[in-house]
């Protein structure tokens, strides 16, 4: 996979296991509709925890598939979900048009979550008694989303996803631990949003779950290449890596 150099150096942070990994393209149908996942996973025949990655508002891009390369160096299975459907990889003109109409429709867009956990329950070495789900933006928001379903999850992290409070009571039905990592400068999230998310929350006493918030950080932190302070949206090296430590030492408790 070519990958920019910019997403190469981070995935090189994890080196590859001895054995290597194997990834590929996974073709699979959700109530008619075409979608175009990517597996990747320790190339051994062990049995590994599954970790579900929701793709950005841009669809199954390179962006998300380096993640899941990154955790298939980890010892973990990644599906990479295609939410949107196979013929729907919009430009970031159009993404916003297309994100908004899943966000509008709670139904359809758990629905194409739903579909990708059982993708990756249905891989080869997937331990189903460990999985996660976690997302970049919109992805972030689809992984609370699918938490919020009831999904036999061990672990939920959103990196810089929009917090959408659900139905009253609805936070008591998550049966993951949830991590959230979120930036104290996205407009996208501000701290009014992150106040109603944890509220919600705490509806739930028995549920464990964080919130993380990195300083200096805008919109999109975790995405290399991204640059656009004036929309609120800009890559920052350090919460990149503090992050993605974040989520490594919650997956290995949870999983």
């Amino acid at each position: 996979m070519a990958y920019t150099p910019e997403q190469t150096a981070i995935l090189e942070r994890e080196p590859l296991p001895p054995t290597g990994i194997t990834t590929g393209e996974v073709a699979y149908e959700v109530e008619g509709t075409a979608c175009s996942g990517y597996v990747a996973r320790p190339d051994d025949d062990g049995q590994h925890p599954g970790v579900l990655v929701v793709h950005n508002w841009l669809g199954v891009t390179d962006a998300v598939r380096f993640r899941a390369d990154m955790l298939a160096r980890l010892g973990y299975v990644a599906f990479a979900v295609d939410v949107f459907g196979a013929d729907v990889r919009p430009t970031p003109e159009e993404a916003p048009g297309v994100a908004g109409g899943f966000y509008g429709d709670q139904r359809l867009f758990r629905s194409r979550l739903t579909a990708g956990l059982e993708q990756l329950l249905a891989q080869p070495g997937v331990d189903a008694g460990r999985t996660a789900a976690m997302g970049y933006c919109f992805g972030g928001s689809g992984a609370l989303q699918l938490a919020r379903t009831g999904a036999d999850l061990k672990a939920v992290v959103s990196f810089h996803g929009a917090l959408q409070p659900g139905p009253e009571g609805e936070a008591a039905d998550i049966r993951a631990k949830v991590l959230v990592l979120t930036g104290a400068i996205d407009p996208v999230v501000p701290p009014e949003a992150v106040d109603a998310f944890e509220a919600d929350l705490r509806t739930a006493p028995e549920l464990d779950w964080q919130v993380v918030t990195y300083s200096g950080s805008m919109h999109a932190f975790t995405e290399p290449g991204t640059d656009a302070p004036d929309f609120g949206a800009q890559f920052n090296a350090v919460s990149e890596a503090r992050s993605w430590r974040a989520m490594k030492d919650f997956f290995a408790e949870a999983l």
